[in-house]
């Protein structure tokens, strides 16, 4: 095996120097705030999970350098907002395009920063184009009667969608009439994000990119209150501080926080259609907010689903995704390449041994070195897909996402010990439920605190028209997705109650 000719990291950065070395300098990049591109904050070392590569850091600000940016923000947000609508959807319709003249580009740089096959990076960077192709089309009849924000939106987001979820929420954010602000998530995405604004703001779009650690630039990016908007992506325990630092201050506010998404089967049948869909569950390494870690089973249907299950996940192929035989091969086909990183590894893996050295049973745990890698590579970041039955209650894999290829699956006799695991978590964004009747199915459903769930089918977090939230405490805030993305980031009449889970009021959409 050998690194295919072309992908290496020194090709990536040094493709990124060339189309925007505003942004890219030999030997650092640079944060983007007032307009204009500064070599400030401090560059940390960078490291791919690919293979331990060396790739470039984070340009870490400290909280006064947050405060010069959020001001310039502030100054680009009150000339913006008064642009007329037809110019904000030309300048945006061009930095999609610009973006898509680049769309090679950003996927290599989200396999080396975030460790994703090629065919996710590449559909993740799609799925960003066409979702604001799509608002382009439909935007007018969306803001007809609202106003742009008091101050711009501040988006700190988790590392694995920088293109689908954060770029694509700062296009439609700028869309609607806000200048926008963005934290470069600390996991990685760096040079993607910087590449794809650098485009954005050559085409006058009013983007702010800072790095810098949560615990500096919290109070600023999040408690600043010149900000319009706060939008998170991420765990419980940072959105849990998100939430306290907004509790004083009445603001706009969208968290999408984590919960465990679980499909149950009750009285179910289709053994092959649920191999292919669990097969299909191990996308990216069920590092997604949207992955089903959790299987709650009929008991008496345990044997044929355990049948189903192995002959799934026999069949994944991880490993190094720009590994190739010879040179001129396409590259690898893989269900997932590495975690996000070794620390994310060595937890999944302690968490893993924890639980079955506490009565959890492994059903499942593949060699890591039946995996796809260069001869002699770091595997540090990489783990391989592994299930446990009936986790102990003690365990954190009994409650909580395990962002990572990791199953656990519960056995249950009756309905309600169905419907009580699936709701463990307190809330979850989506759930799905395989039964074969659609009677039983409609009676349980409701039972189930998931914003979405899927009747023999996964739930995913959508494009274009479809809504997106959490129920319980996977979701604090606005609903997002299709009209509610744009009404989260505009303002409407007095008194609106927007869609959401709010301190006072849970209103569905």
């Amino acid at each position: 095996m050998q690194l295919k000719p072309g992908t290496a990291w020194r090709d990536a950065y040094d493709r990124c120097h060339t189309a925007a070395p505003e942004a890219f300098h030999d030997d650092r990049v640079l944060n983007h705030w007032g307009g204009m591109w500064h070599r400030d904050g401090r560059p940390v070392p960078g490291f791919s999970p690919l293979d331990g590569t060396a790739i470039a850091g984070l340009p870490r600000l400290d909280r006064a350098g947050a405060g010069r940016a959020v001001a310039g923000a502030v100054e680009e947000h009150n000339r913006w907002r008064y642009l007329p609508m037809a110019e904000r959807k030309a300048m945006v319709a061009a930095a999609v395009e610009s973006m898509a003249a680049h769309r090679d580009l950003l996927a290599l740089l989200l396999v080396w920063e975030i460790g994703k096959p090629w065919k996710t990076a590449c559909a993740d960077v799609d799925r960003c184009l066409d979702g604001v192709r799509w608002y382009l089309d439909e935007i007018d009849r969306m803001v007809a009667g609202r106003t742009p924000l008091p101050g711009p939106v501040s988006n700190i987001a988790s590392w694995n969608y920088p293109m689908s979820v954060l770029m694509h929420a700062m296009l439609v954010q700028a869309l609607a009439g806000n200048a926008v602000i963005a934290k470069t998530p600390t996991d990685g995405g760096l040079c993607c994000l910087t590449l794809a604004c650098a485009l954005a703001v050559r085409e006058g779009l009013p983007f702010t990119l800072v790095s810098g650690g949560g615990a500096e630039l919290s109070p600023v990016l999040v408690a600043g209150r010149a900000l319009g908007c706060v939008s998170f992506v991420g765990g419980r325990d940072a959105g849990a501080k998100v939430v306290t630092s907004l509790a004083d201050l009445g603001r706009r506010h969208v968290l999408e926080q984590e919960g465990l998404n679980c499909w149950g089967v009750w009285e179910y049948g289709d053994w092959d259609l649920l191999t292919r869909q669990i097969r299909a569950s191990f996308d990216y390494g069920k590092q997604r907010c949207t992955a089903y870690p959790r299987f709650v089973v009929q008991r008496s249907a345990f044997h044929e689903f355990l049948g189903a299950y192995v002959s799934a996940v026999e069949s994944l192929r991880f490993g190094h995704p720009l590994a190739v035989a010879e040179p001129d091969d396409p590259l690898p086909e893989l269900a997932f390449g590495p975690l996000i990183n070794a620390s994310k590894a060595k937890e999944l893996a302690d968490q893993v041994d924890e639980a079955v050295a506490r009565g959890g049973v492994p059903i499942h745990r593949a060699a890591i070195q039946s995996g796809h890698f260069l001869p002699g590579q770091d595997i540090s970041a990489y783990f391989a897909p592994t299930a446990i039955l009936n986790p102990p209650p003690s365990s954190p894999l009994h409650h909580a996402e395990p962002f990572g290829p990791v199953d656990t699956i519960v056995l249950v006799d009756t309905e309600a010990e169905l419907l009580a695991a699936m709701n463990a978590s307190n809330g979850a964004l989506v759930a799905t439920l395989s039964c074969d009747d659609e009677e039983t199915f409609h009676r349980l459903a409701p039972e189930v605190r998931a914003f979405k769930v899927g009747h023999n089918k996964p739930r995913s977090r959508g494009d274009r028209e479809e809504l997106f939230g959490g129920l319980g405490a996977s979701w604090r805030g606005a609903f997002v997705g299709g009209e509610l993305l744009v009404r989260a980031a505009t303002s409407g009449p007095d008194n609106e109650r927007l869609p959401g889970n709010f301190p006072h009021y849970t209103l569905l959409p």
